[in-house]
């Protein structure tokens, strides 16, 4: 990296910066198709289309993802290891992110069954007996 000239380091900086400019309107554009906006409701009423334009949109913030850091934070131009001891980690943070989503989850439906079950009317049992008169002696 360090034997491009100004001018050519300057070209490369600009062709990033549209690179991910254009990737973002995508993701824009991506994103009003699938909320109704452009498009009319066709997403809408195809189901597996909305899993497509949700593919579409986590396939281009990875490549940006990418983009940034092995070039803008010159990963690119590091040993592998070092490289590696980034990528490593926020592997692990995303899977942590999916992890605490599939347990929040589970968490709010067995809230509602939590209180689905205290809207119930509460069963008698145990000790207390229904005729408080009558007195068992125990022995």
């Amino acid at each position: 990296m360090s034997n491009l000239s100004y001018e050519e380091s300057k070209k490369k900086v600009f062709k990033g910066l549209w690179l991910l400019a254009g990737v973002t309107v995508a993701e824009v554009l991506i994103s009003l198709f699938g909320k109704g906006y452009i498009g009319g409701d066709i997403a809408h009423s195809v189901s597996w289309l909305i899993y497509i334009v949700g593919l579409a949109i986590i396939t281009l913030s990875i490549y940006k993802a990418y983009f940034i850091i092995y070039e803008f934070m010159h990963m690119r131009y590091e040993v592998k290891t070092l490289a590696m001891s980034v990528l490593l980690p926020t592997v692990l943070l995303v899977w942590a992110i999916i992890a605490f989503f599939q347990e929040g989850g589970s968490w709010k439906a067995r809230r509602q069954q939590i209180k689905e079950k205290n809207e119930q009317p509460a069963k008698q049992e145990g000790m207390l007996q229904d005729d408080p008169e009558t007195i068992h002696l125990w022995g």
